[in-house]
């Protein structure tokens, strides 16, 4: 007997069958989420051109700065899969510090004339950034972009990319825009009568609750954009802190050290020994590769939701782990050590061991045992040797970074996050395949194996010729460690027991 087996044919695409001959406007383009985006733009969909805002940087133009983009691993498979990509990118020369983007008349009417998708990913993630700065690109260049977007005659969608932390004086953040303590223009009116210094000076007085200029200015920006929306089909995209890939377009791919990064950098490479954070919080942690798609599909999301386009109503997702897959800092330390020891890099001074503590006093006294007194003995004797010392600087940058993110790493957040569960039961099987943004669908304990790996790889530039000859050096720290600890613990161990025994006799002789 024979088995007839009925095939059924795929479901379209509803999310390629959007973009399809569409044109993007991108800022902030050369960025960690921007060269992410465009990939993904590039090896998903049938897009027609994608329009990269972009700034001359150290005697680069543009349109050099577009061809060395290509230039990045992320882009090794887009180039193989589809060869011609690189003809679907073109340079727009601007600058978000400059009034109107920078963009010229022609360039400005090519943007009106063609445009129907736009994702706004520039900003200045820099917490310490001065202020005025960071209020010149983070507001001044959304209000920018949101002039010019209200001009573009075939807009079908416009995602502003803020981040979860946005809001981050209060406890529970919901999928809404809040209303802002301060209003824009009166902070802008402010600034421009006042000096740097002056603004350095007053700063904490004007961020209030807020814990740096960026999630200040971010959150000041979502009201300017829930201000000057209208009628346009805009949504806010809130991710939580954005790590390594997971899956494509290659695994644990990542160029920047921000946030945990630079704390799994510090850990398994022997630098960061101690460091302020509260291991039983909840840690949002979301790869670039899932929060990409999610911010693909948001844009397809905002364009269908047509007869909902209110100043009140403005889609928000926040695109965070913890409602769904939530993970601990207690869970990421573990799992970077575990995974840390397989991928030492060449270049570890020991190894990987770090203790996170929420004492203060603690964190002072350890910071002082175990960074500074060595850093202050290895430069003495490097100096003495005729070279040049560098580890106490090393530590002061190490101690500044800490101190920028205990705020996060002390604190949790109850996230809501319907509407982007909602956008993935929204999707059909072709688009869950092809855009995978549930964060359900990331294993945390098979992820941070790749994610040390990639780490290594594309963070430390460490060749895989080099592993086994880092696993070996890292055998012989850990000896070296483990005598060091028993030998300590013996030390202090004999020191109480002489004071204890000493007391006693006081008291005896007494």
């Amino acid at each position: 007997m024979k088995l007839a087996f009925m095939y059924l044919p795929m479901e379209e695409s509803q999310i390629q069958k959007f973009y399809k001959g569409r044109n993007v406007f991108i800022t902030g383009g050369t960025g960690f989420m921007g060269k992410a985006l465009i990939e993904k733009l590039l090896r998903e969909t049938d897009v027609e051109t994608i329009y990269v805002l972009i700034r001359e940087k150290k005697g680069k133009t543009p349109h050099m700065r577009i061809d060395s983009l290509f230039d990045d691993v992320i882009f090794d498979r887009v180039k193989i899969e589809k060869p011609k990509c690189r003809n679907k990118v073109e340079a727009i020369p601007g600058d978000c510090t400059i009034a109107g983007l920078g963009i010229s008349i022609i360039d400005r009417q090519k943007l009106i004339s063609n445009i129907d998708v736009v994702f706004h990913v520039a900003a200045t993630v820099n917490f310490n950034e001065h202020l005025k700065l960071a209020y010149n690109i983070n507001l001044n260049g959304t209000k920018d972009l949101l002039n010019l977007a209200r001009e573009m005659k075939n807009l079908k969608s416009i995602i502003h990319v803020s981040t979860a932390y946005s809001n981050c004086q209060r406890i529970q953040i919901n999928e809404e825009i809040y209303d802002h303590p301060v209003k824009s223009s009166d902070l802008e009116a402010l600034l421009e009568k006042m000096t740097d210094e002056e603004v350095s000076s007053c700063e904490p007085k004007i961020l209030g609750e807020w814990p740096n200029t960026y999630t200040f200015t971010k959150a000041l920006a979502e009201s300017l954009v829930k201000e000057m929306s209208g009628t346009m089909p805009l949504g806010v995209f809130r991710p939580g802190i954005v790590i390594s890939t997971c899956r494509e377009p290659v695994p644990g791919w990542i160029d920047n050290l921000y946030g945990p990064t630079g704390v799994a950098v510090g850990t398994i490479s022997g630098v960061l020994r101690v460091s302020p954070c509260d291991t039983s919080k909840r840690a949002d942690l979301v790869p670039v590769d899932t929060c990409v798609c999610g911010l693909i599909a948001s844009a397809w999301d905002v364009a269908e939701r047509k007869e909902e386009r209110k100043p009140d109503n403005i889609p928000v997702y926040n695109y965070v782990a913890s409602p769904e897959n939530p993970i601990l800092w207690d869970e990421f330390l573990k799992l970077n050590f575990l995974h840390g020891v397989n991928y030492t890099p060449s270049s570890a001074i020991w190894c990987p061991y770090a203790v996170l503590t929420t004492n203060v006093y603690l964190y002072w006294i350890l910071r002082l045992l175990l960074h500074t007194l060595p850093a202050f003995f290895i430069d003495l004797v490097t100096y003495a040797i005729g070279g040049k010392p560098k580890l106490l600087k090393v530590y002061k940058k190490i101690h500044k970074f800490s101190e920028l993110v205990a705020f996060f790493c002390m604190r949790e957040w109850n996230f809501t996050n319907s509407n982007t569960q909602k956008l993935w039961k929204k999707l059909n099987k072709t688009d869950q395949d092809l855009f995978p943004l549930s964060m359900t669908t990331v294993h945390w304990t098979m992820y941070f194996r790749i994610y040390v790996k990639g780490v290594r790889k594309y963070l430390l530039k460490d060749d895989d010729s080099t592993l086994e000859r880092s696993r070996i050096k890292n055998k012989r720290f850990m000896l070296v460690h483990k005598i060091l600890t028993i030998f300590f613990v013996c030390l202090t161990s004999y020191i109480f027991i002489s004071c204890i025994s000493r007391l006693y006799n006081c008291i005896l002789g007494i």
